[in-house]
């Protein structure tokens, strides 16, 4: 579970890019996996020098506690997502061009590294798993760790880390859309910017897949619809409203968790993220991320 080290550099704050990438994936916050990375190295600098010394792969005891944290937090967050004022999208982060602008070196968030893995619809699907099951799937069948060290985490045995694993991954599948190309995206994405700032009801409804859902997550902050939006005309007269009574709002193409998306802004503040999950040539989901405690990565670019 280590990673090469560089001459001089602390074996074990050499690991803090794996940790922070490891802990958002597995709770889809990046204000959650930077308290656990600093939880982990809070217990890491608790040992004495001779514990520390003892610990061969700095690397794995490290991961290893901070698995274990996520998952506390994960159990824990079934509880606090139930009292959670409407619906709970995962936090989105921006592209590295624009959260590197003017922010301090070191910032947790320009060390996500942006794939696949960290797309909305994938996070969303997480959501759906079980604690063990997440966290067993993210360490496997996204960072590779062996089912052996997937145990060591999740205090399991390797065979029953592999079957949380195989649940998580057949839901993931299940809820998989085929590839669409970048450049295909980007056209649907901006076509329905144009189309909803123009509150065309007609073409947003031809954007969009018939079952198509739209989610927005205000946290109880700011308005926000406490419900998913269903079908597709539904959706379109939800946004072309909306678009009627904003005042000041302008509608910028960014990217959003490394795919299309669209970020709007309230007198030059971001006020609202929105990601896409495109299938085909439509929009199959819009999550809409208001909730200003899930903006600090766009409002401090």
């Amino acid at each position: 579970m280590t990673k090469p080290t560089g001459p001089g550099l602390d074996p074990a704050l050499s690991e803090r890019r794996q940790l922070i990438n490891l802990a958002y994936r597995m709770l889809g916050s990046l204000t959650d996996a930077e308290d656990v990375v600093q939880e982990t190295y809070a217990r890491w600098f608790a040992l004495t020098p001779g514990r520390r010394e003892a610990i061969e792969a700095p690397g794995a005891w490290l991961t290893t506690v901070a698995g274990r944290i996520c998952l506390d937090l994960l159990r824990s967050a079934r509880a606090r997502r139930e009292r959670y004022v409407g619906q709970w999208i995962p936090e989105p982060l921006p592209d590295r061009a624009e959260w590197t602008s003017g922010r301090a070196d070191g910032d947790p968030v320009d060390r996500v590294t942006l794939d696949e893995s960290i797309g909305m619809a994938f996070l969303v699907v997480l959501e759906s798993t079980t604690p063990a099951e997440r966290v067993a799937f993210v360490l496997h069948d996204v960072f590779r760790y062996s089912f052996a060290e997937v145990a060591e985490v999740v205090g399991r045995t390797p065979g029953a880390c592999r079957q949380l694993a195989s649940s998580a991954r057949r839901r993931v599948r299940e809820a998989q859309t085929p590839g669409v190309p970048d450049a295909t995206q980007v056209g649907i994405v901006r076509a329905f910017k144009q189309a909803w700032e123009a509150s065309d009801i007609d073409a947003l409804i031809g954007l969009l897949a018939p079952d198509a859902t739209a989610t927005g997550d205000g946290g109880g902050r700011v308005r926000a619809e406490l419900r998913p939006v269903e079908g597709a005309e539904q959706i379109a007269r939800f946004f072309a409203g909306r678009a009627r009574t904003a005042a000041g709002v302008t509608i910028l193409e960014r990217t959003v968790n490394a795919q299309p998306g669209l970020v709007a802004q309230v007198d030059g503040v971001v006020g609202a993220v929105l990601a896409f999950d495109i299938a085909g040539d439509r929009i199959r989901s819009i999550w809409t991320i208001l909730n200003p405690d899930k903006l600090r990565a766009w409002t401090t670019a």
